[in-house]
């Protein structure tokens, strides 16, 4: 398997080491009819960093795929509908992309439960749908063409609960769950049974639904608890919040996350409260594998300011589609479709990717931790 891996990396990073050469150019794409990707996030309402994170690195994928001669000899095209961070915008999305522009596969969304309402869509259609970042396990299950470049919700929920026993010495977790989201229902869970398994104890759990801004009834109930974990399995909105409110009444448990918490807007909202958190995720700036490297380099160039873990996903999600589209040699839908479940080893800027069985990503995630007022890198873990 290493001489295959090694194989396919260089296959797929070669049109970036062709267009590098000087003497050589890309192909002209000119009057070569384009290849249409559907890209639906929220772009606006309460989710917009995610989805603004999100489109910046797939239009990155997509200025470097046609510069170094598109796919197939053809040029890639990014359609992109908001969903305006609404339930049922997406179904209503993916129905546009799919029977409107005729796109030969989805990307998209971060929100699983989002995903959910147009991976149904896409599935029924027969249309490949690559996930950049819903981590809930229901999302592939929806049928066999649906396929994400992240990590899903048990293995991350096992990490963090791992980390925080074996790593950090946590003993007492209080959770603070979203009930109306099955991330963070999900992401409760599996954290809640490993952190209990390596002999930790659960002893407290409070809800909140995701419109909610004031935590401090919870919390206060949570305190009286006496934890040394608070596990927050929630957007970077919430996280901010919570660490601000906490901190107010004097809870001093070690915060925890998930992928959740990855956006620019994290620090902004919670501050010097959020010094000591923690949180899972996909990806870290301070990679030092080559195809992070330039994708950092690249992205900074190109925006002014470093990627964060959606841009990288959502990078890794179109070229995903890309590097498919090559090996099948068509843009035939259920040619595609199979190509995307024999990938392995693919040579991701968020680490090395194989698709499993269940159409998920085997690949490494980071921990993060606020230090200093920074997002700091503390280690790679891999499944």
């Amino acid at each position: 398997m290493g001489e295959d891996m090694t194989r396919h990396a260089f296959l797929t990073r070669l049109p970036r080491l062709l267009l590098g050469l000087g003497g050589l150019a890309a192909p002209s794409l000119s009057g070569a009819e384009p290849i249409k990707v559907g890209f639906f996030m929220s772009m606006t309402g309460r989710d917009a960093s995610f989805g603004e994170a999100s489109l910046r690195g797939a239009r990155l994928a997509v200025d470097e795929l046609n510069a170094a001669g598109g796919v197939l000899d053809r040029p890639v095209e990014l359609v992109v509908e908001d969903n305006r961070s609404l339930a049922g915008e997406s179904a209503t999305a993916a129905k546009k992309l799919i029977s409107r522009d005729h796109v030969v596969a989805l990307v998209g969304e971060c929100s699983s439960a989002r995903t959910l309402e147009a991976a149904v869509i896409a599935q029924a259609s027969g249309i490949p749908l690559v996930t950049p970042a819903s981590t809930s396990p229901k999302v592939t299950q929806v049928g066999d063409d649906i396929f994400r470049v992240c990590f899903i919700d048990s293995f991350q929920g096992q990490l963090i609960a791992t980390f925080a026993r074996r790593k950090l010495g946590l003993t007492r977790a209080a959770l603070l769950v979203d009930t109306t989201s099955p991330y963070s229902v999900g992401l409760a869970e599996y954290f809640a049974k490993t952190f209990v398994a390596l002999g930790g104890e659960v002893v407290a759990t409070q809800n909140y639904s995701g419109s909610d801004t004031d935590f401090r009834a919870q919390l206060t109930s949570i305190r009286a608890a006496e934890p040394d974990a608070l596990f927050l399995p929630g957007s970077y909105v919430a996280a901010g919040l919570v660490a601000r409110q906490a901190r107010e009444l004097e809870l001093r448990a070690t915060l925890l996350g998930g992928d959740g918490f990855e956006a620019p807007q994290l620090l902004e909202i919670g501050g010097d409260a959020l010094e000591g958190a923690y949180y899972a995720t996909h990806f870290a700036v301070e990679n030092t594998d080559q195809a992070s490297v330039s994708f950092v380099g690249a992205f900074r160039a190109r925006y002014g300011s470093a990627p964060n873990g959606l841009s990288a996903l959502t990078f890794d999600a179109v070229n995903l589609v890309a590097d498919a589209i090559r090996r099948a040699g068509t843009t035939d839908r259920g040619a595609l479709r199979l190509a995307l479940s024999e990938t392995r080893g693919f040579p991701g800027v968020t680490g090395l990717m194989t698709i499993n069985g269940q159409r998920d990503a085997d690949k490494d995630a980071a921990i993060v931790t606020v230090r200093n007022g920074k997002l700091t890198f503390v280690e790679a873990i891999r499944p």
